[in-house]
Parts: structure tokens; C-alpha cells; sequence
């Protein structure tokens, strides 16, 4: 492998941000890990992190973290009480996958509430795919009850089927107002 901007030269590693061979004059930073000078100059970040004093435990109280750990060249994981990342773990999560007791994420798995573009958990899921006790989604499987385009589990209201104990369940919740005409 050639360095990126001196073609001829061999490359002496890669950088750890924008993945180009570098040689020895091309090196901005290599501590620790080797970052190309193009990088460097323009103060691109591997990522950022955000923890409060405050803790409960041993997690602190809100932590915001997103990125590449620039040591290990791993994504960073926010581990907090509040925790909001790419990739989040706490009480509430907030992420592209997040994991905890109430989430919100692209793929969020929460023990009581699950929010996301799937959605799974043990009590309310609600997403494009939805797995839990209840769940609400474009493709839905309750343990309980489901709400969907695709609704499957023991009382469920889709196209096809509208069982009475899951429409008076949702009733409840949604007033009536969320219900297919079939419902009523």
C-alpha cells in the first residue's frame, strides 16, 4: 500500500479516521493512533463524551457519548442512567440501538417501553416491528395484544381481525379514535 498523497512512497499504516495510506511526512498525529495530518489540520474528532458528576451507583446520572474510542478504535457505548449514543445503555436509552428499561432507537429493546424501527421488549413495543406484552407497529407480535398492519398474538386488531378483548384494551388507550371502522 502507497501513501494517499505521496503515491510513489510506501505507506508506513493507515489513518485511523479516514482509513488513507500515510507515510512519515503525512503523520499529523500518532498518539495513539495514527491520524494523517489532512485530519489533524481540519480537527476532525473520533467522537465526543459527556458525563455528569452526578451518579447513581456507579452510572453517572446523564451520559452522552458518540464516535470511536480513539485508543481502541471501537465505537464508544453510552452507559448512564440517561444515556444518549450511537450505541445506549441505562434506565433511558436513546440511540441508534439502545438497550435499558424505557428506549428509544433504531433498534430499541427495552424492558417497558421499547420505541423504535424494532421495537422489542417485555412490556409496550411500539415500532415498524414491534415485539412485547403489547405491541403497536407495522409488523407487531404481542404476548398480549397487537396493533398492525401484521398483528399476531392471542387478542389482536389488523386487517383481518379485530378481536374484541384487544379492541376493548385499545379502546381504553386510544379513545377509540386510533380504531379501524371494523372496530366500532
Amino acid at each position: 500500500m502507497n501513501c494517499y498523497t505521496h503515491n510513489p512512497t510506501a505507506a508506513i499504516g493507515m489513518c485511523v479516521i479516514c482509513q488513507r495510506g500515510i507515510c512519515g511526512k503525512c503523520i499529523g498525529r500518532d498518539q495513539p493512533r495514527l491520524v494523517c495530518r489532512t485530519c489533524a489540520e481540519r480537527g476532525t474528532v473520533l467522537g465526543l463524551e459527556y458525563k455528569s458528576s452526578i451518579t447513581v451507583g456507579t452510572w453517572p446520572l446523564i451520559h452522552v457519548c458518540m464516535g470511536v474510542d480513539p485508543v481502541t478504535a471501537r465505537p464508544r457505548v453510552a452507559k448512564g442512567v440517561i444515556a444518549v449514543g450511537n450505541i445506549s445503555v441505562g434506565a433511558l436509552a436513546i440511540g441508534g440501538v439502545a438497550l435499558g428499561l424505557f428506549t428509544i432507537g433504531g433498534l430499541s429493546v427495552g424492558l417497558l417501553m421499547a420505541l423504535g424501527g424494532a421495537a422489542i421488549g417485555l412490556g409496550f413495543s411500539v415500532g415498524g416491528f414491534a415485539v412485547g406484552s403489547v405491541a403497536v407497529g407495522g409488523a407487531a407480535v404481542g404476548l398480549r395484544y397487537a396493533l398492525g398492519g401484521g398483528a399476531f398474538g392471542p387478542a389482536v386488531i389488523d386487517p383481518r381481525h379485530c378481536d374484541e378483548a384487544a379492541r376493548e384494551f385499545f379502546q381504553r388507550w386510544l379513545g377509540g379514535g386510533g380504531l379501524p371502522s371494523s372496530c366500532r
